[in-house]
């Protein structure tokens, strides 16, 4: 599961490498009828090798024979892939189902995976994608159009049907009414970053409230930056690579705008009905004004080059007195300052409310996974896409990967709360236990967990009482941006849009960083403007609404 960074698309990022894709055929196995609604297509026996003859939603999965899927797999360096992990042994056991894998480190997943899939060496299942990211693989024909089999995965339909994200889900659809995307799919908003606080320093400054808002949490670092003399109340972090990646990203839906590591080119403007360019709205230059602000005062900290370990290292020794943080990370700062032999209590602030209001970004679909256009031409694809469906989208498949085995990673009592066994931890949950649920035996592992655990009750289950709490306050006082539109660029608007898409988004980072930190005066944010225009703004913009309307004129 991942630990550091939630990357949101309202509208698909593209890619460069989608003009380098070639076109191959997609496959077979099918009597493809489909409308663009998902039905139509149908499997027939010679590809229902291994397939459960009649499987239902709520059933189990287990495959009629052994049946082996080829797996992209994301290795993440805090639980390394091993081949004898619990999780392969009870899936080989119980579902009759093993992976032939292709181990992709971490750092450089995004780039191998394009590789593969440009060279048309795609496996069956390709793991950890985010919604969006599939876009710019369309044209070349590696990927299954998933929408067109979906009747072949009742869990799947059943949480569409039960959570309402059929919306959503149809943002995702490409230009041919087709998605080829399985999105994690969530019961409830996905809510873990804020800023997290030094409760002492917050104290000696006569604080004892979370700000309402973001212009309260202003005020509150200027009092505690003069209340205990720091230099900088907050120094942040996740900010070397993309501008206080996740500090912009958790104030921008309360500026009615995207930001940080969310930052998208394309906003849809729900008075106008019509796409602008986000990085040029007004929202967008409030919210960098307001963190300008924020440097210009002397509250934060203008290095924002620093890495995450020189960040956390001002925080828990007490130079600042606020990061940014998550759910899972607050954790690991108390475990930091708990090695250092220090004494500090923290808390995350609830998310304030910005001048648009009290917003957090629409979105329930997280990372989910792509399946190769060839598994329709396998023997076993009923029998895959009926194992996809029990392992990511079934509560019995999800409670699997979450939790592991009863009895051996975890008991449940009598009113079905799960703990975990007492030798194994999970993000502190049984602190100073031998084993981790996710490196000792891959569970809570984001390859076979998508959405963090789907259900309300699964994502809750292995949250601490403070992080429930957290949680459930920030979805009760918060309302989500409207969901928008899918575009629905075609293929020559893609490879139009591709590469001027990638080269303002750089413009954009690198223009805010300076305007940040005061590099630029935000007194030249007209010129900024027009060099943004030059770059091909106006032209991105018309594409993404010319497809838009065409998409509305159907």
């Amino acid at each position: 599961m991942r630990n550091i960074r939630r990357r949101t698309a309202a509208v698909a990022t593209l890619a460069t490498l989608a003009l380098a894709l070639t076109a191959c055929s997609s496959g077979g196995g099918d009597d493809d009828k489909s409308d663009g609604t998902g039905s139509g297509a149908t499997i027939d026996d010679a590809h229902s090798k291994g397939a459960m003859a009649d499987f239902k939603a709520g059933e189990t999965f287990k495959a009629s024979e052994p049946v082996e899927f080829s797996m992209m797999y994301r290795d993440h360096p805090n639980y390394p892939v091993k081949d004898d992990w619990s999780i392969f042994q009870q899936l080989k056991a119980n579902q009759n189902v093993s992976f032939k894998r292709t181990d992709v480190p971490l750092a450089d997943w995004d780039n191998k995976k394009a590789l593969l899939i440009g060279a048309g060496d795609t496996p069956e299942i390709v793991s950890v994608t985010y919604p969006g990211q599939e876009t710019q693989f369309v044209s070349g024909g590696q990927l299954l159009p998933v929408s067109k089999y979906i009747q072949y995965m009742p869990n799947f339909e059943q949480k569409v049907k039960d959570w309402g994200l059929q919306e959503e889900l149809d943002t995702h659809r490409q230009a041919d009414g087709e998605y080829y995307i399985l999105p994690g799919v969530r019961e409830v908003p996905d809510v873990q970053y804020s800023v997290v606080v030094n409760d002492a320093m917050w104290k000696k400054a006569g604080i004892t409230t979370d700000p309402a808002t973001w212009d309260e949490f202003a005020q509150d670092l200027q009092k505690v930056k003069d209340a205990n003399g720091l230099q900088y109340a907050m120094s942040d972090r996740w900010t070397d690579t993309t501008t206080l990646g996740a500090f912009l990203q958790t104030a921008s839906a309360g500026f009615n705008t995207s930001a940080g590591w969310g930052y998208s080119n394309t906003w849809f403007n729900q008075d106008t009905k019509k796409f602008e360019l986000t990085g040029t709205t007004d929202n967008y230059k409030q919210l960098v004004t307001y963190a300008a602000g924020l440097v210009s005062s002397g509250v934060l900290d203008p290095e924002i080059t620093q890495n995450d370990d020189q960040a956390i290292q001002k925080f828990i020794s007490g130079k600042s007195a606020a990061i940014s943080g998550n759910t899972q990370e607050i954790t690991s700062y108390r475990t930091k300052v708990k090695d250092a032999k220090g004494d500090m209590t923290m808390h995350m602030i609830t998310i304030p409310d910005g001048p648009a209001g009290n917003y957090i970004a629409s979105g329930r679909l997280s990372s989910g996974l792509m399946v190769s256009a060839d598994a329709a031409k396998d023997p076993h694809f009923k029998a895959l896409l009926q194992y996809l469906d029990w392992q990511y989208y079934s509560d019995e498949g999800i409670e699997f990967a979450q939790w592991g085995v009863e009895g051996t990673t975890y008991t449940k009592g009598s009113d079905g709360a799960r703990t975990l066994a007492k030798d194994v931890d999970w993000n502190g949950l049984n602190p100073g236990a031998s084993k981790q649920l996710n490196a000792d035996f891959g569970y809570s592992n984001g390859v076979f967990l998508l959405a963090n655990g789907s259900s309300k009750d699964l994502l809750q289950s292995v949250m601490s009482d403070e992080t429930k709490k957290w949680t459930n306050d920030v979805l009760a006082k918060k309302k989500l941006l409207p969901i928008a539109p899918a575009a629905q660029l075609d293929e020559d608007e893609l490879e139009q849009t591709s590469l001027v898409d990638s080269q303002i988004k750089d413009a954009v980072y690198a223009a805010t960083a300076k305007f940040i930190t005061g590099q630029t005066p935000l007194s030249d944010w007209d010129k900024y403007v027009t060099q943004i225009k030059a770059l091909g703004a106006d032209q991105l913009i018309d594409t993404y609404n010319t497809a838009y309307q065409r998409s509305q004129d159907k």
